[in-house]
């Protein structure tokens, strides 16, 4: 079922501009806190209005601010499961569930037989006559989803439904939301500021920046072949520069004052390059035999180490390119990896953390590697 939403809501100085569209199964809306996913959910539910576009999913128009249509939420057949899962506190597991089933009300014993089905389904057995304070953040959830499921919504909306758990529980809950989604076969929207759980569970995003949704992507498209400034900004790209196109496979980045090789010749709208931290990598002087130019594919370039802060698997490493640089470079390796370059290159390991501070170091960094952004 095909889903089309392009409406624009302002709320005080905040200026709501979503548009995008999708046929499933999972579509994640990834951004920042305050930049407009959840208002966006809020409207396509009608729980919100727009001040103007369209909400359409498949023959059903939802939202139409020219033909003056606005279906009250109890007409839309959406399911929303809100960050707070939004629970009757007064009512059993059961309950909950009880109250998601809109056919079959007038059949009480293939209405019970339906919720008893779903109770089992959701591992909820022996829970159903707890009440939501005696159930924990899993449980919650999985009643929530429950008796959402159970009215057989033709568009669900999953509201940073992780945001309050802690990261076990968190972790535990996604893969079982991930085998609910796979057996759900309408359109799903996703809505996170967790790029790990977009890339995990969803099969397409549009990223959201300041109320505007860019274009709709495959979620692998998106963070490994970003094709904009805030695509990858907000996939987490943490060094972003300025940049001019030299020629067809190079490009001068402004704020660190170097020349990078590319692997890509369409270079038509570029403004920006981007290099993940990951895919920078510390070399030996001695390996390359140089101070900054490109070999081959690589750009070896030779830097002043600036701020080095131990991660807790691995270490973030931010060097000065040189005088001219307006901006440090961000390199994440692991702890390993940056042993043995220390060993190497200094001799030994650092007793602290500032004790290499403006020590020289060479890094190279790959072409295939240069995200050119518009």
């Amino acid at each position: 079922m095909h889903l089309y939403v392009d409406i624009k809501k302002k709320a005080g100085s905040f200026v709501l501009q979503a548009k995008f569209e999708t046929e499933g199964p999972v579509l994640g809306i990834l951004g920042e806190s305050g930049c407009g996913k959840s208002m966006t959910l809020r409207c396509i539910a009608g729980v919100d209005t727009p001040d103007e576009g369209i909400i359409r999913l498949g023959d059903q128009v939802f939202f139409d601010s020219q033909r003056r249509i606005n279906r009250r939420p109890q007409e839309r057949h959406v399911g929303f499961l809100f960050q707070n899962y939004a629970l009757f506190p007064n009512m059993t597991v059961r309950q909950n569930i009880y109250m998601g089933i809109r056919r079959f009300r007038k059949e009480k014993a293939k209405a019970y037989e339906r919720v008893d089905k779903i109770i089992q389904d959701f591992y909820l057995t022996g829970l159903e006559n707890h009440y939501p304070d005696q159930l924990s953040g899993g449980q919650q959830q999985r009643t929530a989803l429950a008796r959402i499921l159970i009215s057989e919504p033709e568009l669900l909306m999953l509201d940073e439904p992780f945001s309050a758990l802690d990261e076990f529980l968190r972790w535990k809950l996604e893969l079982e939301l991930k085998s609910i989604l796979d057996n759900y076969h309408n359109p799903v929207l996703f809505v996170s500021h967790d790029r790990g759980e977009i890339y995990r569970i969803c099969d397409e995003v549009a990223a959201m920046q300041q109320g505007c949704t860019g274009d709709t992507l495959p979620v692998k498209e998106m963070f490994y072949h970003p094709a904009s400034k805030a695509q990858a900004y907000i996939s987490g790209c943490k060094n972003i520069s300025e940049a001019e196109v030299r020629s067809d496979e190079e490009v001068y980045a402004k704020d660190w004052g170097i020349s990078l090789k590319c692997s890509t010749k369409n270079c038509e709208g570029v403004h920006f390059v981007g290099v993940r931290s990951h895919f920078i990598f510390p070399v030996l002087y001695e390996e390359t035999g140089l101070d900054s130019r490109a070999v081959g594919r690589i750009t070896y370039v030779k830097c002043i180490l600036d701020t080095i802060v131990e991660d807790v698997f691995g270490m973030i490493v931010m060097i000065k390119i040189g005088p001219g640089a307006k901006a440090s470079v961000r390199m994440e390796i692991s702890k390993t990896v940056w042993e043995a370059y220390c060993r190497s290159a200094y001799g030994k390991i650092p007793v602290s953390m500032t004790e290499y501070k403006g020590k020289p170091i060479t890094v190279g960094i790959r072409g295939e590697d240069v995200m050119l952004l518009n």
